[in-house]
């Protein structure tokens, strides 16, 4: 399989809703399904090739929600188009709508008056696709839709935990009780507290994985599970299989893109 990566930070007025832009181009792809695992952004996928292709669906260009499940995805043999990584706090600005509102979701690019980015991206270099998208999404940054402060604050303090803090220890920190910070989560996140944390501390397995980690009883403690074991449930229940499987399928893929990312000499 040949993957080419174009990694870039967006512009610093879209920074704090976009985390990065990940324009892909595949060919002779053999794995025929790719597991969208769950992570701390929101998702927009636009396709420069065919449709993206999940059960129910085959859209050009979609946004997915927060989800607690693997998206199962099928892969055609050529590939190519850009993946968005949106911080859920910034979705009301971008698209009108709450992050809640997509938790589980796959809704087309198009009903957010996007639908025709795939046709004005598709013929242009990955720098020009990367301005383009950076005009585009700072049009609606222009009046930021900000959460309340106490929310922005308790999203900060976990993603920087990676999911490895208390619940009442974080409510306490930011003034709130424990039933009120879990009401702000679901209505704002679609997800309690316990299940971000529980997305977080899943992602960072992931990530260290993607980094060469093969200790998985080290690695699991390190994540905040209680052993092996515990890692090993999660996976399956977050990823669909176990990380060795995953690692099989899907690893080697997943570290070029690491590769490729601190190669971005834009961010």
């Amino acid at each position: 399989m040949s993957v080419t990566w174009a990694i870039h930070q967006p512009h610093p007025v879209v920074r704090p809703l976009v985390t990065r832009y990940v324009g892909y181009a595949q060919s002779e792809v053999t794995l025929p399904v790719h597991r969208g695992l769950p992570s701390r952004h929101v998702t927009l996928v636009i396709s420069l090739a065919g449709p993206v292709r999940m059960a129910g669906h085959a859209l050009q260009a979609l946004v997915g929600g927060l989800h607690t499940s693997a998206v199962l995805i099928r892969q055609d043999r050529v590939q190519e188009g850009l993946q968005l990584e949106l911080d859920p706090l910034g979705v009301r600005t971008l698209f009108g709508v709450t992050a809640a509102e997509l938790s589980g979701e796959v809704v087309d690019l198009a009903e957010f008056g996007l639908g025709t980015l795939p046709d004005r991206l598709r013929d242009l270099s990955w720098d020009e696709r990367f301005r383009l998208l950076d005009d585009v999404l700072a049009a609606r940054a222009v009046e930021p839709v900000a959460p309340p402060p106490e929310l922005g604050e308790a999203w900060r303090r976990m993603r920087g935990a990676d999911g490895r803090v208390r619940v009442a220890d974080l409510a306490g920190e930011v003034g709130w009780s424990r039933r009120h910070l879990g009401e702000r989560f679901r209505a704002e996140l679609g997800l309690a507290p316990k299940q971000v944390a529980r997305v977080l501390r899943f992602e960072r397995a992931g990530r260290l994985l993607r980094r060469g980690r093969t200790d998985l009883a080290g690695l699991a403690v390190e994540c905040g599970y209680y052993d092996q074991a515990h890692l090993t449930n999660e996976w399956r229940a977050l990823a669909g299989c176990t990380p060795g499987t995953w690692i099989a399928e899907e690893l080697p893929f997943l570290q070029d893109e690491e590769v490729a990312a601190g190669q971005d000499s834009r961010a």
